[in-house]
This record gives C-alpha cells, sequence and structure tokens, in this order.
C-alpha cells in the first residue's frame, strides 16, 4: 500500500528531526532490517550447503548398496 504525498512528507519530517536530534540512532536504525550478508554470500552458502547435502545423499547410497 503506497503512501499518501502527506504521509511520505510526515517521515521525511520525522525522519529528518531523528537524524538532527540523534545521529547515532538514526544511523543505527537506518540499518535495521538490512541484509548483513551480501546476495552473492547468501548464494554461495546455499550452493555449499547443497553441494554438502548431495555428498551426503552419495555417501549414503553407497554405504547402504555395500553393507
Amino acid at each position: 500500500m503506497a503512501l499518501s504525498m502527506d504521509e511520505e512528507r510526515i517521515l521525511t519530517e520525522i525522519a529528518s528531526r531523528l537524524s538532527r536530534d540523534d545521529p547515532a540512532l538514526a544511523a543505527r536504525l537506518e540499518r535495521f532490517g538490512r541484509a548483513r550478508r551480501s546476495r552473492a554470500q547468501r548464494i554461495v552458502t546455499a550452493v555449499v550447503i547443497g553441494l554438502l547435502g548431495l555428498v551426503s545423499a552419495v555417501g549414503t547410497a553407497i554405504a547402504v548398496f555395500f553393507s
């Protein structure tokens, strides 16, 4: 749901006042909710987990086959 022009103006004013009154808190709130890892790091993590799962499945299949 989009904000009205008036709501946008009010939020901009609040952000401006917060930045002026407490810059440390404003910076902390600006970072809040942002992804801590980059997209590339998430992709690499997903690929590594996928490969570990594949190796585990193949290892289990081989162990079952030869037991």
